[in-house]
Parts: structure tokens; C-alpha cells; sequence
């Protein structure tokens, strides 16, 4: 198996195709939030009440979840244009039928099938991002794609309101049918791919490849899916918060809501800068713990005016997990893998993302929603701080095999110092310095076991 762009061991820099990838996310990314919205004032304005509108948000969610196995693998084994065309213009056709369907339970099944689809493309392109450019500017890639999906995300909600006023809800469908076709149009003109080729490639390792046998791996994912259920518990929560608990007008509530993705769009141009050395797994808890302690700031304040810098620096932080994940995820794993952990990734992400969507309902009935807000927070910061020592553990004996390999000086050492994966790199076993660079990574790794 190898997956070619340009040099079939090193991917050349491409930035067309990170720019045309970060406008398909955008146009893609607006469209699905076109859709959601519209949909949830069809459901509203037709009387079919909260539980409709809820079961609408699950057929979003749930699919991502579920189909994530066989998305990772779909994303891994089929080539990236085939994947993208195919599921570009499946998606298209399922939403031009949603945008002639009324039926609340036809509209739910629809629904479910774009998110099947999305639970395909998300994985692909977020594999397709690390063969575009060179390690060292992952990051820079990683934040404009960031930065492109939190501004569809920002405008969507707004050309939704005003096309249902204005022309009625058909319009904002048709457009979100047309949307998908810009996943044909990457699938066509993004020249780096991704491909499965037989070959005895050392990539074949990656055959076998599962993210929980990546104990630092799989930690940070369960520590992102514990915040990730705690912001999406406050997404719900938040609206009594504001509206009852602080008795602040629906202007002022649009405000608040809004400045979390206002936060995002800052955090991801500014962590996009961040040097790749420094994009580490401990790096990125503090960086979680950072997003989760503004909702502490839920238990004093008496005007919901003073949530908006709060909500703006969460949401700072967390424009920088996506960058740093992205980062982390392309590092970690093999990358004839990348495709399965992403949607790993995704899975855990959107699990969490449900189970808090479904956990606020009850809790925000028996409890104060200003304490509610405040223990959102507060899990997701304990949840950090416990993860930081034990992938700090972790890696130690990595870190204590690759300062004996440096000290070494192999060609090992000298690509690790140039930002790159020794696993990407193609060296000269024959050279003097070898065998002691192997000897030392194995007691790294006897000292591990």
C-alpha cells in the first residue's frame, strides 16, 4: 500500500490544494449548518415540538459515530477523488430530496444519510491535509482549514434566518444540495490523492494499526471526548443560563452565543503559528483545561455581558485543539492509517457530543443552570489535569530514547531534529551509527513494557 503525491516517499508542499481544501470546508461546513437550521424552523414553525427537533439532532450525530469503523477504512483503502466525488454527489441528491420532503420522519431518515456521508469525507480530507504540505507547516494548514470551517460555521445560522423569512425554507435546502457539489469539484481538481496500491512497502505495518494500542493517543481522546460532552451539555444549559439566570435579553443572548465561534476563528490563526516542535499531547491538554475554565467564571458573574470575553477565550482555546489534534493525529499514526484515526477521532467526538446533548435536558430541570455551566467546566478541567501526568508517564521512555539516539547522532536523530517522523524517513541502514540508534530505541521500549 502507498499513498503517492508527488515524491512516493515525501509529499511536495501544495498549497493550492490546502486553499482549495479550506474553501470546500467552508462552503460544506455553511451548508450543513444551512441545512440544520433550516430544518429545525421547519420542525419549530410546523408544531412538531422538541422531540422532533431532537431527533433531528441525533440522525446528525449519530451516524458519524456509528459508521466511523467502516468510514476509517473507506477513507484508508479507496482512493481520496473516488471518495469525494461519490459521496459529493450522493449527498447532493439526498439533499435536493429533503429540500421537497415535509415528513418529519423522511426528513429525520435524509438527515441520517448526509451524516453517513459526511462520517465518509471528513476522515478523507482530514488525511488528505497532512500529504499536502511538510510536516513543519502541518499546523499552518491545519489552522486555515480551521479557520475556513468556523467561518461557514458563523455565517450559516444568519443566511438561514433570513432565506426562511424571506423566500421560505426550499431555497436554503436547494442551496445546501449545491453545496455538496463542491466536495466534486475538490475531488476533481485537488491534485494530491491518496491511493491504495499493493506493494511491499514498509507501510504495510499500518495494516494492523488501532489507535488504542496508542495508550498517549488514546487518553487524549478520552479527555477531548469528556470536555467535548461538557460544551455540548452547555450549548443546551446555556440558554436558561442567560436568559433566566441572568435575565438578559435574546440580543444579548445572540451575542454570547456567537462569541465562542468568534474565539475559535482568533484561536486558529493564532495557534496555526504555533512551531510543530511544540505541538505535543501535554501541550494540548493544558490547552483543553484552558478552554474549560472560563465556564468557571459562570459561578460569579451578575451580567451575561461579562460572558462574552469569557466565552471568546474558551473558545480561543479551543481553535487551537483543533489545530494541535489535527497536528498530533497526522504525527502519531501511520499515515496509510490516517484515514482510520480520524474517524476514530470523530467517533469519540460526536459520541460525547450526544451523550452531553442528551445528559443537559434532565439536569438543567433538577439543578440551578449557573451550576450546571460552572460543573461542565470544572469536569473537563479536572478531566485534563488528571490525563496531563499519565501521558507525561507515557512518554518518558519515548523521550529518553530519543535523547540516546540524538546523542548517537544517526540519521534518526538529524531528521527528528528537522521536524520530521523517523518513520518517514528513508535511512541508510548501513551507516556506522545505526545499530546504536536501534539499541537505544529498544531499551526505550523494554523500559515502556
Amino acid at each position: 500500500m502507498s499513498f503517492t503525491s508527488g515524491d512516493e516517499r515525501w509529499p511536495s508542499e501544495r498549497w493550492p490544494d490546502v486553499y482549495l481544501l479550506a474553501i470546500t470546508r467552508a462552503v460544506s461546513v455553511c451548508g450543513d449548518f444551512l441545512a440544520a437550521t433550516t430544518l429545525a424552523l421547519v420542525l419549530q414553525q410546523a408544531g412538531h415540538g422538541g422531540l422532533a427537533v431532537s431527533g433531528l439532532l441525533v440522525a446528525a450525530s449519530l451516524p458519524l459515530a456509528l459508521v466511523a469503523p467502516l468510514a476509517g477504512r473507506i477513507a484508508d483503502r479507496v482512493d481520496s477523488r473516488v471518495v469525494l466525488v461519490a459521496a459529493g454527489v450522493a449527498q447532493a441528491l439526498i439533499s435536493l430530496a429533503l429540500a421537497f420532503t415535509r415528513q418529519p420522519v423522511a426528513m429525520i431518515g435524509l438527515v441520517a444519510l448526509l451524516a453517513c456521508g459526511l462520517a465518509v469525507t471528513q476522515p478523507t480530507i482530514s488525511a488528505l491535509i497532512p500529504r499536502t504540505v511538510r510536516p513543519e507547516n502541518l499546523a499552518r494548514a491545519s489552522g486555515l482549514n480551521q479557520t475556513a470551517g468556523v467561518i461557514g460555521m458563523l455565517v450559516a445560522p444568519a443566511l438561514a434566518g433570513i432565506l426562511v423569512g424571506q423566500v421560505g425554507p426550499r431555497v436554503p435546502l436547494l442551496l445546501d444540495a449545491a453545496s455538496y457539489l463542491a466536495l466534486v469539484v475538490a475531488g476533481l481538481a485537488v491534485r494530491t490523492r491518496r491511493q491504495h496500491r499493493p506493494s511491499g512497502d514498509i507501510s504495510e505495518m499500518s495494516v494492523g494499526y488501532r489507535v488504542r494500542d496508542d495508550r498517549t493517543l488514546t487518553v487524549m481522546i478520552g479527555a477531548l471526548a469528556a470536555v467535548v460532552a461538557g460544551v455540548s451539555a452547555v450549548n443546551v444549559v446555556e440558554v436558561f443560563f442567560i436568559r433566566d439566570t441572568l435575565d438578559a435579553s435574546t440580543t444579548v443572548y445572540g451575542l454570547v452565543t456567537a462569541a465562542w465561534p468568534l474565539g475559535m476563528l482568533i484561536g486558529s490563526v493564532l495557534f496555526a503559528r504555533v512551531p510543530r516542535r511544540r505541538i505535543t499531547v501535554p501541550a494540548l491538554l493544558w490547552v483543553v483545561a484552558g478552554s474549560c475554565a472560563p465556564a468557571l467564571g459562570a459561578l460569579v458573574v451578575g451580567d451575561a455581558l461579562w460572558l462574552i470575553p469569557l466565552w471568546i477565550a474558551g473558545g480561543v482555546c479551543n481553535g487551537g485543539i483543533n489545530v494541535f489534534v489535527m497536528v498530533i493525529v497526522a504525527d502519531r499514526a501511520p499515515a496509510a492509517a490516517h484515514g482510520r484515526a480520524f474517524a476514530v477521532v470523530s467517533a469519540a467526538v460526536q459520541a460525547a457530543a450526544l451523550i452531553g446533548l442528551l445528559a443537559a435536558g434532565p439536569l438543567v430541570e433538577r439543578f440551578d443552570p449557573r451550576w450546571l455551566v460552572a460543573g461542565a467546566g470544572a469536569l473537563g478541567l479536572l478531566v485534563s489535569l488528571i490525563a496531563l501526568p499519565i501521558v507525561i508517564r507515557a512518554g518518558k521512555p519515548v523521550a529518553e530514547a530519543d535523547t540516546a539516539v540524538a546523542e548517537a547522532g544517526s540519521p534518526v536523530a538529524e531528521a527528528k531534529a528537522g521536524g520530521r517522523s523517523a518513520r518517514r524517513v528513508d535511512c541508510d541502514v548501513s551507516h556506522p551509527e545505526v545499530p546504536r540508534a536501534v539499541e537505544a530505541i529498544e531499551e526505550g521500549i523494554a523500559s515502556r513494557s
